[in-house]
C-alpha cells in the first residue's frame, strides 16, 4: 500500500469521525429543544387547569397563579362581584381544545352553572396564557383587555351577573264544580327594616300587630348586630286586615309592606288547615329542596297547597342578565305553568260546617260531611282552625258510634234481630273486666231495637261475646273503617281508622262499644255512615292530581243487614240519644249518638260523638272533651243540616 492510499483512508476516516460528531452534536441539540417544548407545553397547560379548577372551587385566593396585568387578589373580588347573583350552585369548568405557540397558549373553558331550580347554564369562554420574565406562565387579560371580563364573552368588565327565577300561572285548587277555593289575592307582608327600624318602632309594631312584647326588638337587635339588610317578616295581612291598621303602619318609619299576590280562601280560616297556607319558604325548606327552591322563592307551606306544590306550581324558568345590558338575556329557560288540582269539596257544605263548629267555641271539633252517592268528601272542617287537621288525620276511639259496626257485624252472622230480647244491666262482667253503661243505666230487657236506640253497653258487650275474634274487623272494614282508602284519599297523614282482630274476651268486649284499640277519624266514621246510607263501600275521595286514578268500584253490603241498620239508625233520633235531631229541616235523619272514654283519669275524660246521614249526606261529629254525644255532638249536627236547609 503505498502513502497515497494511506493517507486517503485516513481522511476518510476523519470525515466519517466528523459526521459522526456534527450528528450527536446535532441530536442533542434536537433533544433538548423537544424536552423544553415538552415542559412548555405540561406548564402553559398547568396554568390553564389551574385557572379552571380555581373558577370551579370558587376561590382564586390561594390558587397560585399569576396574571398580567392585576393580582390574584384583584381576579377573586372581580368574580366574586360578577357572579355572586348566579347563587350558590354547583359550577363546572373543563378545559376544551388547548393549543400552544411558542410563548403563547389558549384554550376554550366549558363552563356551566347550576342555577336555581337545578337549571344548567352552559357557554364556552376563552383563556390565554403567556411566557412570563422569568419563565413562569401568566394568565393573559381577557378578551377585550382592560374592558372585557373572564366570566362570560359578552361581559365587560365591572358587570355583575344575575339569575332571576321565573315562574308561570300557579294552578288551582279547584272546588266540585271546579272553581278556585283559593284563587289570588292581595296581601301585605309587613315587615321591619332593619337599616331604618328603631327599637321603639320595633316596640311599638308589636303593640299593632299582637306580637309578645320585646320580641320585635330582639329580632332587630340580632339583625343590627349582624349587619343584616335583610327585611324581618313581621305578619301578612290581606286587604281588610292591612286597611284597619294602614294608619298605624304608615306612621312607623323603618316599617315596610311590599304587595303581592297569592292563593286565599274566602276568609283566613276556610277550609283551614285543609288548604294550607301559601308564604316564603324557609330556609330549611331550601335545604331540604334539593335544589327545587332558593331563598325568596314563595310556595305553599301547608295543607293540600304544600303536599300539591309541585304540580300546582309547575316548573321554575330563570333568565340570567348582566348589569351592562340588562334588557338582552345571556340565557333563558321558560318556566313551565302548573296544573289544577281537582278537589270534591262544596263551598257551601265547607261553610256550613264551619259556621256549625263555631258553637263549641274553643273546644277542638271537627265535622266530615260524605256525598252518599259518589262518596265524595264534600266538607272537611275543623275548629278551632288553625289546629292540626283532626277531620282527616285525628285518631280517637270512636266509643258508642262504631256500634253501628257492631250491628252489622251480629246482623250478618245471625245473632240477633230488631225484636230479639237483650237484657240492658247497669254493668256486666268480663273475665274480670267491669262494663257499665253511661250514667249507670239500666234498661231491664228491652229488645236489640231499644239497646241500640239507647246506646246500651252491656247489651252489646254480652252479644259480641258469641262473635268470632275477626267478626268486628271484618265488619268495621266493609263499612270503609280501615278499609286501606287513607292512600287514594289523596290527603297526606289521612287515617281510614283501625279495628285490629280481637285477641281475647276482654279486648273483644271493649272493641265492641269502640273502646279499647278501636280508632277513627271523623272521615272513617263519615264513611261508615255513607256505607250505610247507600248499601255498599266506595273508597272516599277528596283530592285529585291530574294523572291520578282511583278504583271506585262499590263494594256491596248485606243488603238485609243494612236495611235493618237504617231502621235503628232512625229510632236513635225519633227515641233514643239523639232526639235533639228529631224534626231537623232537610227530611228525617238517621245517626248514632258515641261517647268515647279515653285517658287515665277517673272518672276518665270523654270525646263526644253524632254520626249519620240525611238523605244524600252522610256526616260525622267530632267535639273533643264532649260530656257526651246526645247533648254535645249532636246539636253541632242539627245546626249544620239546618243551615244546609235554609232553615
Amino acid at each position: 500500500m503505498g502513502l497515497d492510499d494511506r493517507m486517503g483512508k485516513r481522511g476518510i476516516v476523519a470525515i466519517v469521525a466528523a459526521v459522526v460528531l456534527l450528528a450527536g452534536a446535532a441530536g442533542g441539540v434536537w433533544w433538548r429543544h423537544g424536552t423544553q417544548e415538552r415542559q412548555a407545553d405540561r406548564q402553559s397547560r398547568a396554568a390553564v387547569d389551574a385557572f379552571a379548577a380555581a373558577w370551579q372551587g370558587r376561590s382564586f385566593e390561594r390558587a397560585h397563579l399569576a396574571f398580567t396585568g392585576t393580582t390574584e387578589t384583584a381576579v377573586a373580588a372581580d368574580f366574586r362581584k360578577a357572579t355572586t347573583g348566579l347563587g350558590d350552585g354547583p359550577v363546572t369548568v373543563r378545559v376544551g381544545a388547548f393549543t400552544r405557540r411558542g410563548d403563547r397558549a389558549s384554550a376554550d373553558l366549558a363552563v356551566t352553572w347550576t342555577l336555581a331550580g337545578a337549571v344548567p347554564w352552559s357557554y364556552t369562554v376563552p383563556l390565554r396564557v403567556a411566557r412570563a420574565a422569568g419563565g413562569a406562565w401568566a394568565v393573559q387579560p381577557p378578551a377585550g383587555g382592560e374592558a372585557g371580563s373572564f366570566w362570560h364573552p359578552a361581559l365587560r368588565n365591572g358587570d355583575t351577573l344575575t339569575a332571576t327565577r321565573t315562574q308561570g300561572r300557579r294552578g288551582d285548587l279547584l272546588d266540585h264544580d271546579g272553581a278556585p277555593l283559593m284563587p289570588l289575592g292581595k296581601v301585605y307582608p309587613v315587615q321591619l327594616d332593619p337599616s331604618r327600624a328603631t327599637p321603639d318602632v320595633a316596640s311599638t309594631l308589636e303593640h299593632i300587630v299582637g306580637e309578645p312584647a320585646g320580641s320585635l326588638v330582639a329580632k332587630l337587635k340580632a339583625a343590627k348586630d349582624a349587619q343584616s339588610r335583610a327585611p324581618i317578616p313581621v305578619i301578612t295581612y290581606r286587604q281588610s286586615d292591612f286597611d284597619a291598621h294602614r294608619s298605624a303602619l304608615d306612621a312607623l318609619a323603618g316599617v315596610v309592606y311590599p304587595a303581592r299576590e297569592q292563593p286565599l280562601a274566602r276568609t283566613r280560616s276556610f277550609g283551614q288547615p285543609l288548604l294550607g297556607s301559601f308564604g316564603p319558604v324557609t330556609a330549611e325548606v331550601v335545604t331540604r329542596s334539593d335544589g327545587r327552591y332558593a331563598a325568596g322563592d314563595l310556595a305553599g307551606l301547608s295543607g293540600l297547597q304544600g303536599q300539591y306544590d309541585s304540580v300546582l306550581a309547575g316548573t321554575s324558568g330563570v333568565t340570567v342578565t348582566s348589569s351592562g345590558n340588562p334588557g338582552r338575556p345571556l340565557f333563558e329557560k321558560a318556566p313551565q305553568d302548573g296544573a289544577d288540582v281537582q278537589t270534591t269539596l262544596e263551598p257551601a257544605v265547607q261553610a256550613a260546617a264551619e259556621k256549625a263548629l263555631q258553637r263549641t267555641g274553643t273546644v277542638p271539633s271537627a265535622l266530615v260531611a260524605v256525598d252518599v252517592t259518589s262518596g265524595d268528601v264534600v266538607a272537611a272542617a275543623n275548629s278551632p282552625a288553625l289546629g292540626f287537621d283532626r277531620a282527616i288525620t285525628g285518631r280517637y276511639p270512636p266509643g258508642s258510634s262504631f256500634k253501628v259496626a257492631t250491628s252489622y257485624a251480629l246482623l250478618t252472622r245471625g245473632k240477633v234481630t230488631p225484636s230479639t230480647v237483650v237484657d240492658c244491666p247497669k254493668t256486666v262482667v268480663v273475665d274480670g273486666m267491669t262494663v257499665k253503661n253511661y250514667e249507670g243505666e239500666e234498661l231491664g230487657s228491652p229488645t236489640f231495637a231499644e239497646d241500640f236506640a239507647h246506646s246500651c253497653n252491656t247489651a252489646f258487650v254480652r252479644l259480641a261475646s258469641a262473635l268470632d275474634d275477626n267478626a268486628l274487623a271484618a265488619a268495621g272494614k266493609a263499612l270503609g273503617i280501615g278499609a286501606g282508602w287513607e292512600q287514594t284519599l289523596g290527603v297526606a297523614g289521612a287515617f281510614a281508622g283501625q279495628v285490629p282482630v280481637n285477641t281475647g274476651k276482654t279486648d273483644k268486649a271493649a272493641a265492641s262499644i269502640g273502646q279499647g284499640r278501636d280508632l277513627v277519624s271523623p272521615t272513617a266514621l263519615a264513611v261508615m255512615a255513607g256505607s250505610v246510607a247507600r248499601g255498599s263501600f266506595i273508597p272516599p275521595v277528596l283530592a285529585t292530581a291530574p294523572g291520578a286514578h282511583q278504583d271506585r268500584t262499590p263494594e256491596p253490603l248485606d243488603p238485609a243487614a243494612v236495611s235493618t241498620l237504617r231502621d235503628l239508625m232512625g229510632q236513635v233520633v225519633q227515641q233514643g240519644t239523639g232526639t235533639v235531631l228529631r224534626g231537623t229541616p232537610g227530611g228525617a235523619v238517621h245517626g248514632k249518638t258515641g261517647t268515647a272514654e279515653f285517658g287515665t283519669k277517673n272518672p276518665p275524660e270523654t270525646h263526644a260523638w253524632f254520626v249519620g246521614y240525611q238523605g244524600d249526606l252522610a256526616f260525622a261529629v267530632l267535639v273533643e272533651q264532649g260530656r257526651s254525644g246526645g247533648t254535645v255532638a249532636a246539636p253541632v249536627a242539627k245546626a249544620f243540616l239546618t243551615d244546609l236547609a235554609g232553615g
